[in-house]
């Protein structure tokens, strides 16, 4: 296994986040976006996760609400990945899918787009 340690993951993450256009970027709105080592146990090769709700779905109702949030799980996305380039890789692939879930965009257009 080739890891990240500690900020190096974290910094992977915020260069897939880099990555990102500006435009869309700019669009991201009250989400922040964490690294955590492990998912939930009942799903334990999940590699991100959105919580919260899409900006589709946003209404009146959702003005004060706490950050969604956007979790990259570093012990599944290492475990999967053979080397540091297709680690970095892959949370860049996470990132993006999972911040298309802040925009509202499901698995299934997601998989159209490549991104699944």
């Amino acid at each position: 296994m080739h890891y990240l340690e500690g900020a190096d993951f974290e910094d992977a993450v915020s260069d897939a986040l880099d990555s990102i256009p500006g435009a869309l970027l700019g669009m991201l709105d009250n989400v922040v976006v964490v690294v955590d080592e492990e998912p939930d146990s009942s799903d334990p090769e999940l590699l991100g996760v959105y919580d919260g709700v899409p900006l589709t779905e946003r209404d009146m109702v959702y003005a004060g609400q706490l950050p969604d949030r956007i979790v990259i799980f570093r012990g599944p996305l290492t475990r999967m990945c053979a080397d540091r380039a297709e680690l970095v890789a892959e949370i860049t692939i996470t990132v993006v899918h999972e911040v298309a879930h802040h925009f509202g965009i499901d698995e299934d257009r997601l998989h159209e787009l490549g991104w699944g």
